[in-house]
């Protein structure tokens, strides 16, 4: 049709009275809106009276007319409810921008129903019943919220674009949908509730719907349902692709990626714990409903949930199954869940299974009871088993039916679940395979003075973590006199490391540590030897039974009961916290707070925080009032600081739960309990990205008048936004350059903790000018956190990790860096090269859940501000990056994998050339071309004078000054001849790496129980026709299938656990030794059992082990004519009052 010039006749025509005059122009108007909008403007109150008459034929058409024109006015919201008002009328399918704009607003307003509709979900937290002292923020306050700048943490004055992040509001009426954001969507919902087209609305979206399953576009669907909040339509979509994939006769592969889909969503986005749940729950119920479940993500859901009878459910049926493919599922869940669930969990769902076979219970759940020590060394599970089943075979229990392979699979999941199994593997990991340069440790040991605590410190620290769950402890006993320096509390530190070392030595770690633990319970063993080796070793002992239990935390509480000594105490708290982490037991927490109440500021710091480890998580409201009411009493800031920490750990995980607590502890006075609530917020929203949390952080860093709030706020956007850790850089940029250095230095921590094993470049950019910032603690964290970023890089990966290696082991040995500086270097070095470069730094797990040790040891990691032992807590974060094959029989085949990438692309860093000594040399004589030239004139003098006689030797004459002088064009073409040659060597040498490279043949083969990078998971296949894994590789245990079972195989050998540690040794036999190193003192370490040590055994490591333990025993405080150094006044700290 020609366009008109005007729509004057047709807006006349609506005013006819004969209806067929104006059906012709409202449909003319409706081809040509576009052109002649301009001029229906004032006719649209006659549109609208066509529409609202019924007996008008073509109410659809004039309703239609009137949205494309309130569409033109931008009168968006008008425009919807017309456009429904028009049924079939409007065309969803035409796809012109009119069509669009409409579409998005009618889901728009659909979710803003949906949603309101959705009573507000949740168990509400209980209330705290102690009220702080100020609450200047007006903690349960509403309006406040919405009318005050600084707002309870529970509220949001901007809120998110996504309604996922809003935050119910009590109190509204439901005819206000979308929470406190009234202004926003009141006018949509309103005017669709009082047109009456809420049936139209579900149309349309009904209509669009069938459209995307029809494309099988689900995930659209599935956004839009988890984003109204309706759970109706999220299980119909799942369902219907499910049914769409079944008539096709297709795998069911589409399905299994929707509901991963759905997972990623629902854990990575919505923000709202309660509906999170629900979520899940349906999931759960539709996963069960497949014929052929995906058992891992059920495990998955079953974590987030909490449910353990779920989880002892699925284990028992697949048990039962009998068939080698479900034991091995069965396995692999088990290791899933031991790598991603509490120990409170873990012990549930071990007490479930174990009522299954009842006789296996007092031996995995009580191994306290039913187990002599020497038992501990016995580090095979079969063994165990064995013994047990063999012990069981006269039960009349009604449980006997069960066959002798499902009684023997159970038990062998309650060992996995119990950890043993785990813990083996990865000890035997990292024993094979340490790549550790001793020479970059000697370097650091030789830069810095021993005598200076600090600096002691840091090379112990540096050891721990650079050997962290190798067992090799062998630095230790090589430098006897260095250790012999550690004093009071670098002695503790150096004990405590050895935990580091041994984290995981699960059968020997009582004997490990058995010359340093308290001994005054011992017969026949006079004096107690240093108390501060002493605390040590029983941090050390936690260290090494971490998140794990067992015999180990009745031990330290035994001792820690019985302790007298303060530093004891303070050892066995931090030991009982890190080993008894998230039991949530009471007993444990009462003995805590028995000592807490001592009043004693030196244990009560470790008091508080191990009253955190012991409930982290649990949310438990008295151990918070009790802890909330004690912190408000005590004077002593350390205490304090240890509580209001060890509330923070209480809370962790809990997200919203947590508000009430956090709007306490911001409004408090204290600036140190301010410094909580800052930490509450980073453990209660850790890995949420949570909006709300980030916008508080970053109003605290820029508002608070104390500088440790600002930093730690800073620093704790690292804990919030992890999973999106790309985000985290340009967050944090104009911060890094704030001029304030407590800022600096927590946004250097930041990305740290954030891009943790990443290698981002971006944050590289930020941190690497922070090595020449003018203030010391800066360039410690600035250190700290590039270690973090670029552990387990090469150079390869990421260019510049060679240089910054470089520079740290300038700046170790620069004598005039600041002492702070050259500990924080001292540290990154050992964190860039952690377990032996085998470790990389983890706040996840393998399989996308938060890792709470990693999460909660990089927590307590950063209070080493404040003091340096809690340090070693660093270690809890590091991951073994491994792919670790076991078959059905929990035994490690040998067989490779294959890496379709270069070798060298994800190879060790090539270990560093150190100059053990850099004494200045003596400067060389400079050497004249001119005198090159006169030597090479004599020389032929000499020759021609030879020939002429050969019976006469004449003595060649030095040449003159004058003789060289007219020689002087010569030499300088002898030195440009010099410099080209120089350039061709480096050029050549430039281009035989460079051709090495491009030779270098891509894709290699790897040995079961090798280092793979998480970077490198996505190249690995399974070429082995025998072993084939049950569920891609995420690292990690990965259980493969045996499909030849009967036939011969070939096994690794466990060779950590078989390995021998010898603590100590018989005093005659080291006598010399000691009285060297330590003095007379030093002998009374107890004698090792001969019996237990293997055939070829190294009687050296035994001797440097027990001279090692007779340093660290040594008492030092009162003995003034020691052979130790003395360290000097300034650096003697916490060491008063403490004399024996």
């Amino acid at each position: 049709m020609v366009g008109l010039a005007s729509a004057a006749g047709l807006v006349g025509f609506l005013s006819e009275p004969d209806p067929e005059l104006r059906v012709f122009a409202l449909k003319t108007l409706d081809s040509q809106i576009d052109l002649l909008w301009t001029e229906v403007v004032d006719a649209v109150p006659q549109i609208e009276a066509l529409y609202e008459d019924e007996s008008f034929p073509e109410r659809e058409l004039a309703a239609l007319v009137a949205a494309k024109v309130y569409y033109h006015l931008q009168e968006y919201i008008e425009s919807m409810v017309f456009a429904l008002g028009a049924g079939k009328l409007f065309k969803l399918e035409n796809g012109g921008e009119f069509e669009e704009t409409i579409i998005a607003k009618c889901v728009d307003t659909f979710i803003s129903l949906s949603a309101a509709q959705r009573p507000a979900a949740g168990d509400p937290s209980a209330n705290l019943n102690t009220s702080f002292p100020t609450s200047g923020e007006g903690a349960t306050s509403t309006s406040a919220s919405l009318t005050s700048p600084i707002t309870p943490f529970s509220q949001s004055t901007l809120p998110s674009k996504s309604l996922l992040s809003r935050q119910e509001v009590p109190g509204l009426d439901a005819a206000h949908p979308g929470g406190e954001d009234v202004t926003v969507k009141h006018d949509e919902t309103s005017l669709v509730l009082k047109r009456g087209v809420q049936g139209q609305l579900q149309a349309v979206i009904e209509r669009l719907f069938e459209q995307c399953f029809v494309q099988k576009r689900y995930r659209q669907v599935i956004g839009i349902a988890i984003e109204a909040k309706n759970l109706d339509v999220l299980r119909r979509t799942i369902i219907r692709a499910s049914e769409d994939e079944n008539k096709q006769h297709g795998e069911s592969r589409r399905s299994e990626e929707l509901m991963e889909y759905v997972l990623d969503i629902c854990m990575g986005i919505v923000q709202e714990r309660a509906f999170r749940n629900e979520i899940l729950k349906l999931i759960l119920e539709l996963l069960n409903e497949i014929p052929a479940p995906d058992y891992f993500s059920i495990a998955k859901c079953v974590v987030f949930l909490n449910e353990h009878s779920m989880a002892s459910v699925i284990l028992r049926q697949l048990v039962e199954k009998g068939d080698a493919r479900s034991l091995a599922v069965a396995y692999q869940i088990s290791f899933d869940l031991y790598d991603n669930s509490t120990q409170e969990f873990l012990k549930k769902v071990r007490e479930e299974i174990a009522e299954l076979v009842p006789e296996a219970q007092p031996a995995d759940i009580n191994k306290t009871e039913s187990q002599e020590e020497p038992k501990e060394s016995d580090p095979l599970l079969q063994d165990q088993s064995s013994s047990e089943q063999s012990r069981s075979l006269g039960s009349n229990d009604p449980q006997a039916k069960l066959s002798d392979e499902a009684r023997t699979a159970f038990k062998n999941i309650l060992d996995i679940l119990d950890g043993i199994k785990s813990i083996q593997l990865n000890l035997e990991f990292l024993y094979r395979n340490n790549k550790a340069d001793i020479a970059i440790l000697n370097k650091v040991r030789d830069s810095l003075e021993a005598r200076n605590s600090i600096f002691h410190t840091a090379v112990t620290l540096s050891n721990a973590f650079m050997h962290a769950g190798t067992t090799h402890d062998k630095f230790f006993r090589d430098n006897l006199e260095w250790l012999g320096k550690a004093v009071n509390w670098s002695k503790f530190t150096a004990t405590a490391a050895l935990g580091v070392i041994h984290r995981g030595n699960l059968s020997q770690g009582q004997k490990l540590l058995q010359p340093y633990l308290p001994r005054e319970h011992i017969a026949g063993v006079g004096g107690s030897g240093s108390v501060y080796s002493q605390g040590g070793s029983l941090y050390a002992f936690g260290l090494i039974y971490a998140n794990h239990g067992g015999m180990a935390v009745d031990m330290i509480r035994d001792h820690f009961k019985k302790a007298t000594e303060e530093v004891v105490q303070h050892g066995g708290a931090l030991g009982l916290g890190v080993a008894g982490m998230a039991t949530g037991d009471e007993g444990i927490y009462e003995d805590l707070r028995n000592v807490l109440y001592t009043d004693s500021a030196l244990n009560g710091e470790a008091v508080g925080l191990a009253m955190g480890l012991v409930m982290l998580g649990t949310g438990n409201m008295r151990a918070l009032e009790d802890m909330i009411q004690y912190a408000h009493d005590t004077q002593h800031e350390k205490i304090v600081r240890g509580l209001a920490m060890g509330m923070a750990l209480i809370m962790y995980g809990r997200q919203e739960n947590a508000d009430e607590l956090i709007n306490g502890l911001l409004g408090d006075p204290d600036p140190t309990l301010r410094y909580g609530g800052i930490m509450t917020i980073a453990l209660a929203y850790c890995g949420t990205g949570s909006n709300k949390a980030v916008r508080r952080l970053l109003h605290v860093a820029v508002s608070d008048v104390n500088d440790d709030v600002r930093r730690v706020a800073v620093l704790s956007l690292g804990f919030i936004l992890f999973r999106k850790y790309q985000s985290v850089p340009r967050m944090v940029e104009l911060l890094s350059e704030s001029y304030n250095p407590h800022v600096r230095y927590g946004a250097a921590m930041a990305l740290g903790i954030s891009c943790a094993g990443t290698g981002l470049d971006e944050a590289i950019d930020l941190l690497e000018p922070m090595l020449k910032d003018s203030t010391d603690f800066v360039r410690q964290g600035a250190l700290i956190a590039l270690a973090m970023v670029l552990v387990q890089q090469n150079e390869a990966m990421n260019p510049r990790v060679s240089s910054l290696r470089k520079a740290m082991m300038k700046m170790i040995g620069d004598r005039h860096e600041d002492a702070m500086a050259k500990f924080g270097c001292a540290v990154a070095l050992g964190i860039i090269d952690a377990g032996g470069r085998n470790c990389t730094i983890s706040l996840q797990t393998q399989t996308g859940n938060l890792n709470m040790p990693g999460i909660v040891g990089a927590a307590v990691f950063i209070q080493y501000w404040y003091w340096f032992p809690l340090t070693h807590f660093l270690s809890l974060s590091f991951t073994p990056t491994a792919v670790i094959g076991v078959d059905q029989k929990l035994e490690v085949p040998f067989f490779k994998f294959h890496s379709n990438t270069r070798p060298s692309l994800f190879d060790y860093p090539p270990e560093q050339q150190v100059k053990a000594e850099e004494a200045p040399e003596k400067v060389k004589t400079a050497v004249l071309s001119t005198t090159a030239q006169a030597k090479r004139r004599a020389q032929r003098r000499e020759k021609q004078q030879r020939r002429e006689s050969m019976d006469v030797d004449q003595t060649p004459t030095t040449p003159k000054v004058s003789d060289q002088l007219p020689e002087k064009m010569e030499t300088d073409e002898g030195a440009e001849k010099g410099e080209e040659e120089a350039k061709e060597a480096e050029k050549g040498a430039g281009e035989g790496p460079k051709k090495k490279v491009e030779r270098e043949k891509v894709g290699y083969e790897l040995e079961n129980m090798s280092r793979v990078l998480p970077a490198q998971l996505k190249y690995l296949t399974f070429p082995d026709p025998r072993y084939e894994p049950v569920k891609r590789p995420t690292g990690g245990v990965v259980v493969v299938l045996d499909k030849n079972p009967e036939e011969p195989r070939e096994t690794i050998e466990m060779k950590a656990s078989k390995e021998t540690k010898q603590p100590a040794a018989t005093a005659e036999s080291l006598q010399d030794r000691l009285q060297a190193a330590i003095g007379a003192a030093a002998l009374q370490t107890p004698q090792r059992d001969a019996g237990r040590m293997p055939l070829g055994a190294d009687p050296t490591a035994a001797a440097g082990a027990a001279a090692a333990a007779g340093v660290l025993t040594a008492v030092d405080e009162d003995e003034e004519g020691g052979e130790e150094a003395p360290v000097p006044e300034e650096f003697e700290y916490e060491s008063d009052g403490f004399e024996e």
